[in-house]
């Protein structure tokens, strides 16, 4: 029982400072267990050993008491009856001789035992002392007998103890081992997501990267694929910005960076994606849409989220020139949708800027 508190308790201490000690204890306590077990499984079967020896000298007294009992029911025959008086010696004689086999048993006891007294061993022997003798006998050995049985008892129970706690210390082990499998697989698909989502997504401003506008525009175009549906790439370059970086320095660029793009992500409907390509360059995925007209009302809005930016951090400096292409009735690739809609941009660029215009199927046909 104790052994079994002190292998829970050890593994307890364990289990709470992390794996490597959890790990390192419980095998600790696993061979701990084993020896206790090796020892108690040894002890068991010397006691058992014990006890078939101890039942042997009781059978060996129970004999010489048999003798005895008949010793003294002849002992008090008549001396003019030789019958009895005959029956009487030979009775002594048989009580010597299982006194003597007797003693010659405990004699050969692999524990110390006291012995018959040497008095009592001769057929001339008194018959109180001789039975004095092996009453006393019986009494020890009696007395061994239930010690055995009792010691028995309490090393088998010490051995189902110590089974239970080895038990409950391999199931413990096996459920904190799935445990930690468990907690580090969240950690491998929590770290895959997060280098998924730095893959595709801009550090800076948090908007999806080149990469990530690239996906959802071939995904956008599988799902459109047999349909009448269409969808458009504004292009978006932010004209003025590098005096921003020039004349009011990076960090302030980088704000105007990061405030344009929220007001981007909330100017646009969900199902569109606004992606920054690099530097001050944007791209906005319309995965659906009615007319041109709908397109020129986004990109109104986009013009107005810069120039709300630039008004709000007052530098009157930063507009936005957007080129619009639209697949299939523009551009008949969608792959080269964002090439041709930055084309378009720069056309706008070259005609005064701050303004939004569609390309033409011919300039798609060029490009």
């Amino acid at each position: 029982m104790r052994t079994r508190r002190v292998l829970e308790h050890a593994f307890r201490r364990a289990r709470a400072r992390g794996p490597a000690p959890l790990a390192g204890t419980a095998l600790l306590c696993l061979l701990m267990g084993l020896l206790f077990l090796a020892f108690q499984v040894r002890a068991i079967f010397s006691a058992q050993l014990q006890q078939e020896y101890v039942g042997l000298v009781l059978e060996a007294v129970e004999r010489a008491g048999a003798a005895r009992a008949t010793a003294l029911s002849l002992q008090d025959a008549p001396a003019s009856d030789p019958q009895h008086r005959t029956a009487y010696r030979e009775a002594r004689l048989e009580l010597s001789a299982r006194l003597a086999a007797l003693h010659a048993l405990i004699s050969s006891s692999p524990e110390p035992a006291p012995a018959l007294p040497a008095s009592v061993l001769t057929p001339s022997a008194a018959l109180g002392e001789a039975s004095s003798a092996l009453d006393s006998t019986y009494a020890y050995w009696r007395t061994e007998r239930d010690r055995t049985s009792a010691d028995v008892r309490t090393r088998i129970l010490s051995v189902s103890h110590t089974l239970i706690a080895l038990s409950a210390i391999v199931f413990g082990v096996l459920i904190t081992a799935l445990g930690m499998y468990a907690k580090r697989n969240r950690q491998l698909v929590g770290l895959s997501n997060e280098f998924e989502q730095a893959s595709l997504h801009d550090p800076m401003t948090g908007l999806p990267n080149r990469r990530k506008l690239f996906s959802a525009l071939e995904e956008a175009a599988g799902e459109q694929a047999g349909g009448s549906g269409r969808i458009a790439v504004l292009y978006i370059d932010l004209d003025g910005f590098k005096r921003v970086n020039d004349t009011r320095g990076h960090r302030i660029g980088d704000e105007f960076l990061i405030a344009v793009s929220r007001r981007f992500r909330q100017a646009v409907r969900g199902s569109d994606l606004v992606a920054r390509i690099g530097g001050d360059e944007f791209a906005l995925l319309v995965q659906s849409f009615s007319s041109d007209s709908e397109l020129a009302a986004i990109a109104q809005r986009i013009i107005s989220c810069v120039h709300e930016t630039d008004a709000q951090m007052g530098l009157s400096i930063v507009r936005a020139s957007i080129g619009i292409a639209s697949y299939p009735d523009r551009v008949d690739d969608y792959w080269r949708l964002v090439s041709v809609a930055d084309d378009t941009m720069y056309t706008v660029k070259r005609n005064g800027k701050n303004g939004f215009a569609f390309a033409s199927a011919s300039a798609s046909a060029s490009a």
